[in-house]
């Protein structure tokens, strides 16, 4: 599914964060991301972000044109009724990938459920393992999201996936650029709801939220 710019909310005050995405997809190695933080710290927005960047060409040259697709791996093996059939969606999403030459950039939501993914008996062989020769080649451009948590737990232990991946932090927004990021946000909210939102209710619920 691509992820369409025009149906998220603006992303407001992650611009460091989506910009050092930006320098790793556009490296001639290790040319994709992971990013790492804590759950509902806006890992999932920073996609988003750079998905609104390309069209309005806010990005180098060689991204400019790309598309951002999600791979939803829950998604895909749901339904799977024969053996190998999750290991046919895997590879066809990664071939469409390779034969765009850049301009597929692949979202992988909760990362770490790719090891194991789509595992048969008497078989290495998960969603991780398929995707390792492409990511080596450079064949391909990633960004997955992950937590601290399940990173160290995953994907430190698998040493040949993680080091295809450049780890991008994301760490939680302080109080005042929530406020940044509610009043961005302010008016979709208000014409959606048909209501007006006082500035004073942002700064309340941001500091209670802190």
């Amino acid at each position: 599914m691509t992820v369409a710019a025009a149906d998220t909310d603006p992303v407001i005050g992650r611009d460091d964060e989506i910009d050092r995405v930006i320098c790793t997809l556009c490296r001639r190695t290790k040319s994709s991301a992971v990013l790492v933080g804590d759950p509902g710290v806006g890992k999932t927005a920073i996609a988003e972000g750079l998905a609104q960047r390309i069209p309005a060409g806010s990005v180098p040259a060689n991204l400019a044109g790309a598309r951002v697709v999600e791979v939803d791996v829950p998604a895909m093996l749901a339904g799977t009724t024969y053996r190998g059939m999750f290991e046919e969606r895997m590879k066809g999403a990664i071939k469409e990938a390779e034969e765009a030459d850049g301009k597929v950039i692949l979202f992988i939501d909760e990362m770490h459920t790719l090891l194991g993914a789509g595992r048969v008996k008497d078989s290495n062989m998960d969603a991780a393992n398929m995707l390792k020769p492409a990511l080596a080649r450079g064949r391909i451009r990633c960004i997955g999201a992950t937590t601290f948590d399940e990173y160290r737990k995953y994907n430190e232990n698998d040493a040949a996936f993680e080091r295809r991946l450049q780890k991008v932090h994301v760490e939680e927004s302080n109080t005042d650029a929530t406020i940044a990021i509610l009043r961005g946000l302010k008016q979709r909210y208000e014409e959606h709801h048909d209501l007006r939102i006082l500035d004073s209710a942002i700064v309340a619920a941001a500091q209670l939220a802190a």
